[in-house]
């Protein structure tokens, strides 16, 4: 390597001048957030909790009326613990808990992460449908759940 000259920024001033610059955004942005009122809750956590539910009932009921899934009958003991989880996740995100919101977004990701795998796989134009459509639904509501769950975190302002 040559000889470094004098008025070129050294790399770590460099990288502290982008991690100020990233604090004084993320601070801006925190100030700009309202935190929730007694009884609140943030109209995406409202959604998410009730196709949460929705998801829920939709699987018992396909479970119920003996479709296939894939060729195969699902298991019950799978099916059950999935109905659970997703049960929690509702009733948590109804009384806007920060751990609820954060569980069935790690769902959201899952989802989003195999229907973009199998996107990829997909033979036909039902199953790139399909594919497309969950994508299309769990992406918005994977975003909108980022600033919800800021606002929930947020410790309760005294005036």
């Amino acid at each position: 390597m040559g000889p470094q000259r004098a008025d070129a920024p050294r790399n770590g001033d460099a990288m502290s001048r982008g991690y100020a610059r990233s604090r004084a955004r993320a601070d801006d942005l925190r100030a700009g957030l309202e935190p929730l009122a007694p009884g609140e809750r943030p109209l995406a956590v409202t959604i998410a909790a009730i196709f949460a539910a929705l998801l829920a009932v939709a699987n018992i009921v396909v479970y119920v009326a003996g479709w296939d899934v894939g060729g195969s009958d699902p298991s019950l003991r799978g099916l059950l613990v999935y109905c659970v989880v997703l049960g929690i996740a509702a009733v948590g995100m109804w009384f806007s808990r920060y751990w609820a919101v954060l569980g069935f977004q790690m769902l959201l990701a899952g989802s989003i992460i195999i229907s973009a795998l199998f996107l990829l796989r997909a033979s036909n134009w039902q199953a790139v449908l399909f594919c497309v459509g969950v994508l299309g639904v769990c992406g918005p509501l994977f975003w909108f759940l980022i600033r919800a769950m800021a606002r929930l975190q947020m410790p309760s302002r005294t005036r």
